[in-house]
């Protein structure tokens, strides 16, 4: 089980430092094709690959040069071949948007389960 875990926070560690370096195909490299993505923007429901892609690219078009991205409060749930886990996110750096910036928490989770093939 320690192994898996260790996995797990591999997987997490690389996604948030695709995020922060704005990393779009290592990001995506993370996902199932038929991934379904709930964020806080509309549509808030993302539904396969190509949809998952733009919204990425559309939160990285919103910082000029890299995102500071802060994980805490991670926990994380394994069981046999799946793995959960939630954390609080905290992105800040410098915006192209105009109006007041507000870098408030979310509270994003993730799902893993292993398959055949890895």
């Amino acid at each position: 089980m320690a192994s898996a875990e260790f996995e797990f926070r591999a997987l997490l560690d690389s996604r948030v430092e695709a995020c922060r370096t704005k990393d779009i195909d290592r990001l995506m490299s993370l996902y199932s094709p038929e991934i379904v993505y709930f964020d806080v923007v509309p549509p808030l429901r993302f539904i396969g690959s190509e949809a998952v892609r733009s919204n990425f690219v559309r939160w990285f078009n919103e910082y000029e040069g890299p995102i500071g991205l802060e994980t805490r409060d991670l926990n994380i749930a394994i069981n046999a071949d799946v793995a959960f886990a939630h954390m609080l996110h905290q992105d800040k750096g410098n915006t192209n948007l105009s109006g007041p910036q507000n870098f408030g928490c979310v509270r994003p989770s993730a799902a893993n389960a292993q398959t055949a093939n890895g």
